[in-house]
């Protein structure tokens, strides 16, 4: 990592000197974030006023950075790591304040346009459904947000939210491709006209992949049309749609990763492993959403959101064994009403959000046994229903401190039946229903003219998914009434304060304490196994961040990340989670050159981790990494019309590492590994006009 750093210092020293910063231009800056945020109140916030360490990145900062997903837009924050089994973002699994572990499903809530899109089964989003050139901002708060949002929200929240139409009519086109295979496009139009809003964009994204069956395809579009009937009442439609194709091509030994470390996964006879030569998924994905503002004056408004989502999946794992293909159906019908009063009481100021989320969740999978799916296997139905009232109130007590605290109620009930005609004794059909709650308390001091400090206390849940508490793939058939849901408490403290106007500095410590957690059971004398209600868990860990601007010369940025996420009861009580490494560091500079250019080079290092299963830390780990980018930008000033152009490189060393790794030797085996792409060089150019 020494040497990395020192080559960006120098590098930097050399291009860039003040005397040639001759062109005095308007800096876009991350001091000069958004104002207001509504994911972490579920209504307009000044982000000062939030109690909680939050980043908003703008569509500005996503092209700044020449990210063709969302992850590459993410992956550089303080808190947040991801990981993948093909190199591509397909499946992509996020790890947010050191929940990833074995199970990191469900531990980070994703929204999109604040409409959840966490899955009911165990598994990731599809992250290539939202084209990065629908996104208006994406707003990331970490920590708890069960009071708010119920199931999910443990590690922290995100929600992205699309672009609204406003003001003239403004077009923009894009283009960008890049090693092996690279190349995305993109073009949209947003505006106003009268009463009437518009924002429509449409994406094509393709990568051929670093190693051999990683390719993938990415295609879809947005819309949103709003209309302002009066200043009392507000309606809006938007709508996405996408289509993704993937290719999963498998783990590699350490001998295979130094042999070629781009190829498949080869047929392994001695551990009885078939060949990655033609497993890939493909998956469809439509959301609706209907909204309704109205404006009651002195005495609040109500707002009600209609949403509707539909995921149909397909899966082909040639290398399996059995239960090869699989079609999943997943809908979404839900129904968010919620009322805002901001009043004074008794002259102090106070605001109140009450509202309901109501979610149908049907869920239907069929296994088959040949891809052209002419014979079927096995067929799973469910439906997973669930209802949440929460309360949020925020209270000023003085000028420059504020309390807030909130509840949260929620039933869910999972039912469904598995009829399985290749084993009739993985037939059943039952139900199981949660009863789960939260509630938070928090105060938040302002001081200085941006500064705060803020503490918060909160509990949180987690509601299994329904693979968890039924086996339904061809592994057995049994639907576990016994399951309960996950819980714990978190506590964090933090403060972002600016020494001078320029220099922003972020700090926040925290702790969250796991129980009842969902862990499989493994009996090696029947060679059976079963989820049940054993984990206990410990998460501490500490985020900082800073950002300093040289108006006209140059920013220097980053951020650092230090996790301690542990075992806490049973043979491994102390021991290392796997996958969560303890520290990450970002930084990155932002030099301003003359005729419109911008020199960005920034440095990333993740420190070394246990692999997936070992629990109790005694074989070797995931080694640790050091990336280092480099991109050089072109942004004129023009009246009317806006030009960027980017070139650059990421991972330039051509690093050697994997994001994630399994211990198989703990079953006598050599342990396997998912290798992370070299270096890829892209460029592009958008235009707006």
């Amino acid at each position: 990592m020494k040497k990395v750093s020192v080559l960006v210092l120098l590098f930097s020293v050399v291009v860039f000197s003040p005397a040639q910063a001759q062109n005095k231009k308007t800096v876009d800056t991350a001091l000069a974030m958004p104002e207001v945020i509504v994911t972490a109140t579920r209504d307009r916030q000044e982000i000062r006023k939030t109690p909680a360490n939050v980043t908003v990145i703008t569509a500005a900062d996503i092209t700044k950075t020449g990210a063709t997903t969302v992850i590459e837009a993410l992956d550089k924050l303080e808190s947040i790591q991801f990981r993948t089994y093909s190199g591509n973002a397909s499946q992509a699994l996020i790890d947010m304040r050191g929940f990833g572990g074995d199970n990191p499903y469900g531990k980070t809530l994703i929204m999109l346009d604040g409409r959840r899109l966490n899955r009911t089964d165990m598994a990731s989003i599809n992250w290539l459904q939202i084209p990065v050139n629908t996104i208006e901002r994406i707003e990331i708060v970490r920590g708890p947000g069960s009071v708010l949002y119920g199931d999910a929200a443990i590690g922290g929240t995100i929600n992205i939210i699309t672009k609204k139409g406003k003001g003239e009519p403004q077009f923009n086109i894009s283009g960008l491709a890049g090693s092996y295979g690279l190349h995305n496009e993109r073009l949209g139009v947003t505006g106003a006209t009268g009463k009437w809003t518009y924002a429509v964009t449409g994406e094509n994204n393709f990568g051929s992949g670093y190693r051999e069956r990683s390719q993938y395809s990415s295609q879809g579009g947005s819309f949103d049309f709003g209309y302002s009937a009066n200043d009392l009442l507000n309606v809006s439609l938007g709508g996405s749609f996408n289509k993704s194709d993937y290719q999963m091509p498998g783990a590699l030994t350490r001998a295979q990763m130094e042999q070629d470390r781009r190829q498949y996964q080869p047929a392994i006879p001695l551990y009885f492993m078939k060949a990655h030569d033609n497993d890939d998924g493909s998956d469809k994905y439509t959301n609706i959403s209907l909204g309704i503002k109205s404006f009651w004056g002195a005495w609040g408004q109500l707002e009600v959101n209609l949403l509707y989502g539909k995921k149909d999946l397909q899966m082909n794992m040639v290398s399996w064994f059995s239960y090869n293909y699989s079609d999943t159906q997943a809908d979404t019908y839900g129904l968010t009403p919620k009322y805002i009063l901001d009043k004074e009481i008794f002259g102090f100021p106070n605001k109140v959000v009450i509202g309901l989320d109501y979610y149908r969740e049907p869920y239907k999978k069929d296994i088959f046994s040949n891809r052209e799916r002419t014979a079927k296997l096995s067929a799973a139905d469910f439906i997973r229903e669930s209802s949440g009232f929460y309360i949020r109130d925020e209270f000023r007590i003085t000028k420059n401190l504020i309390f807030n605290a909130g509840f949260r109620l929620e039933q869910t009930n999972i039912k469904g039946s598995n009829i399985d005609s290749a084993a009739p004794a993985n037939n059943f059909s039952n139900e199981k229903s949660y009863s789960a709650n939260a509630y938070e308390a928090g105060l938040t001091w302002l001081w200085g003219q941006k500064s705060k400090v803020f503490t918060k206390y909160a509990t949180v849940y987690r509601i299994p998914f329904i693979d968890e508490v039924a086996s339904f793939s061809g592994f057995g058939g049994v639907f576990l009434t016994d399951l309960e849901k996950e819980k714990g408490t978190s506590w964090e403290f933090g403060t972002e304060f600016y020494p001078i106007n320029d220099l922003k500095i972020g700090l926040t410590f925290f702790r969250t304490d796991m129980e009842d957690e969902v862990e499989y059971i493994y009996n090696p004398l029947t060679f059976t196994g079963r989820n049940r209600n054993t984990g206990k868990t410990r998460h501490n860990g500490a985020e900082a961040s800073f950002s300093f601007l040289w108006p006209q010369y140059l920013k220097i940025y980053g951020n650092y990340t230090y996790h301690l996420a542990t075992f806490e009861d049973g043979a491994d009580n102390k021991k290392d989670m796997p996958l969560v490494p303890r520290q990450m560091v970002n930084a990155g500079l932002e030099i301003y050159l003359p005729f419109n250019l911008t020199l960005k080079p920034e440095i990333r290092y993740v420190a070394d981790a246990f692999l997936s299963g070992d629990n109790d830390n005694n074989t070797e780990k995931l080694q640790s990494y050091t990336l280092l980018n480099c991109y050089l930008y072109y942004k004129p000033t023009w009246a009317k019309a806006a030009l960027t152009a980017f070139i650059g490189a990421d991972n330039i060393a051509d690093v050697k590492y994997s994001s994630f790794g399994i211990d198989y030797a703990q079953y006598g085996m050599v342990n396997f590994y998912y290798p992370m792409p070299g270096r890829l060089f892209k460029g592009g150019i958008s235009f707006e006009f």
